[in-house]
């Protein structure tokens, strides 16, 4: 399941989340964010229940884009435990992501 983050539902969705959480910041008029959404529904069905995975429209919620210092999308964070663990910027490969995924939920 891919779940959509906002400023209202960031803290508990995020946060507070059990389970680690990869959050896409994103825009809707960024090609390689576009590109790369059907790649992060896929993980998002391959990893249900070991991780959460969300996207967040920086245009929309820029105070969050700004806590997490995002320059450029799309921008892959890795939060455990309510704290950034891993991030990567630019269009990805499923295997570079799935190899973070990994780390971050063993």
């Amino acid at each position: 399941m891919e779940y959509t983050f906002t400023t209202d539902n960031f803290d508990a969705e995020v946060l507070a989340s059990k389970l680690p959480v990869l959050v896409d910041f994103y825009a809707d008029w960024c090609g390689p964010c576009k590109m790369m959404a059907p790649m992060i529904a896929e993980l998002a069905a391959e990893f249900d229940g070991e991780l959460k995975v969300g996207k967040l429209n920086v245009d929309e919620n820029p105070e969050i884009a700004q806590k997490y210092d995002v320059m450029s999308i799309p921008m892959f964070a890795f939060i455990k435990n309510g704290e950034l663990v891993e991030s990567t910027v630019g269009a990805q490969s499923k295997s570079k992501l799935q190899s973070i995924i990994e780390k971050v939920t063993a």
